[in-house]
């Protein structure tokens, strides 16, 4: 009990702030922008706690730098929306939900662009992050939003009866090696519901354990609770080299992917219904639907083509009607972006080498896939600092199939990057180069040495022979009198 005192006695401290911080209240008292000083008594800065107590939410479009805190409290509901061009950096605190708000109007957070980031490698390493603490908190991430966990894990549903939802509706929430804990605290409810966008975070099996643990408990969901006959989504897990990748797929499989991008053009919908399902399919330009345009009209096909422009989010939802009704199940809206697509470098896999004649040389062979024409560049990123050998030389760094030659012993880090004008691709290869063969061949995991290769120099020879007639007979096992008296 005294330490539950305690810790509570800590945490209004923190939020309460300390006395060198102010309290910044947006007030909207001239318009929704944060960067209007008149919504302010002060633009916050690095010191500062804010809250938003305004009619309408407040909006985020430019840098605004770093804040000491950002809390959501009491029964004024805050706001805050973050669109493209925004950067926010909360150090220390970063509450929706403090106390107060309601299941049906929350303390809310919107990351619809720019990027909102828990901590400050600037500051110390906090930025610690709840939705839903003791009150009702809501974090939106769609369209291009996102959000990371630098430092601090996410809590959600946090502290008795704190009740928390996130929505990924597009975007990303990367939390690094951070994780989310959901409903970890007494009477604390918490959602995490996927429809568009991703949820990373560095892999363990005791993150995946957790993640696929909240999925059988219902706590995380995708594409919401669906009640249409179509059914429910699901929540697709991935391991993606050493990260976890978390995302929801809606029962239609609608291609393009929800939140997606496709190159602009000639685009075709699909969706996945029953066989002989009657639809209807709607298709526009603006977020509120105020354009949609139906261009399917009660066929029952699982596909239909689309013209789509550079720059542009386009909208579109998939009506289903059931045998004998006469009016739709009204379909969820999904979205992509049409824009050119950056490049794809691949320059295959990494090399085991040796010097041979005090070099090595190595042929580079990338490929790149793009609709545009492109330039290449390769690069030495790293390589080994001995001042007794020249730097590596690429024979042509302009060309996909060139050459490059290294004469000190050690790892090169080699990137090959392409660009088609507006966007740049690139992957890396890494060539490990040894002494000789025998020490490259002797690094591969799959390397045994030969019966009888004493000296392991991955030679059978005389030099094993004469190793072994040397000390042929000699005994070192335990009673052996004299290990080199021979027997």
């Amino acid at each position: 009990m005294r330490s539950q005192i305690v810790l509570g006695i800590c945490i209004s401290l923190l939020v309460a702030g300390s006395s060198s911080a102010a309290t910044r209240t947006f007030t909207g008292a001239v318009d929704q922008f944060w960067s209007n000083p008149a919504n302010w008594d002060a633009i916050p800065g690095p010191d500062d706690k804010v809250r938003v107590r305004s009619e309408k939410p407040c909006i985020i479009d430019y840098d605004a730098g770093v804040i000491n805190q950002y809390v959501g409290e009491g029964s004024t509901v805050g706001h805050l929306i973050l669109v493209d061009g925004a950067q926010l950096s909360v150090r220390t605190w970063n509450i929706i939900g403090y106390n107060g708000g309601e299941a049906d109007n929350r303390h809310t957070i919107e990351v619809l662009g720019g990027v909102l980031n828990g901590g400050h490698p600037d500051y110390s390493h906090q930025g610690r992050t709840n939705i839903g603490r003791q009150g009702y908190g809501h974090l939106i991430i769609d369209y291009d939003g996102q959000v990371n966990m630098l430092y601090q894990d996410m809590n959600v549903g946090y502290d008795n009866g704190g009740d928390g939802i996130v929505e990924i509706r597009g975007g990303v929430l990367n939390l690094g090696p951070q994780t989310i804990n959901l409903a970890t605290h007494a009477n604390g409810t918490a959602k995490l519901d996927f429809s568009g966008g991703v949820m990373t975070q560095a892999y363990s099996d005791e993150r995946l354990a957790s993640i696929n643990s909240h999925i059988d408990a219902g706590t995380i969901t995708a594409y919401g609770k669906i009640t249409a006959s179509y059914g429910a989504g699901e929540v697709i897990v991935e391991q993606v080299g050493d990260t976890l990748v978390v995302k929801g797929l809606h029962p239609f499989k609608p291609v393009p992917e929800d939140g997606g991008d496709v190159v602009p053009g000639s685009t075709t919908l699909e969706w996945t219904v029953d066989a002989g399902t009657l639809v209807d399919v709607w298709f526009g330009t603006k977020a509120d639907l105020s354009d949609f345009a139906k261009i399917v009209d009660k066929k029952a096909v699982t596909s239909t083509t689309v013209t789509t422009v550079a720059k542009q989010r386009y909208f579109w939802a998939v009506d289903t009607y059931l045998p004998g009704e006469a009016n739709p199940e009204i379909g969820i809206v999904f979205d992509f972006t049409a824009d050119n697509q950056p490049p794809v470098a691949d320059v295959g896999d990494d090399v085991t080498t040796w010097l041979d004649n005090g070099s090595a040389d190595v042929a580079l062979a990338g490929t790149v896939i793009d609709a545009d024409p492109t330039t290449t560049v390769w690069t030495v990123v790293s390589q080994p600092d001995d001042p007794n050998s020249p730097d590596a030389v690429i024979a042509d760094s302009a060309a996909l199939n060139t050459s490059i030659t290294m004469s000190a012993v050690g790892e090169y880090v080699l990137q090959l990057q392409a660009d088609d004008g507006e966007y740049q691709g690139s992957d890396t290869l890494t060539i490990n180069v040894f002494i000789d063969n025998c020490e490259a061949a002797k690094s591969l995991p799959d390397w045994a040495p030969i019966p009888g290769d004493i000296n392991l120099d991955c030679v059978v020879d005389q030099l094993d022979m004469d190793i072994l007639t040397e000390n042929w007979l000699k005994c070192n096992a335990l009673g052996c009198t004299d290990p080199t008296h021979i027997h």
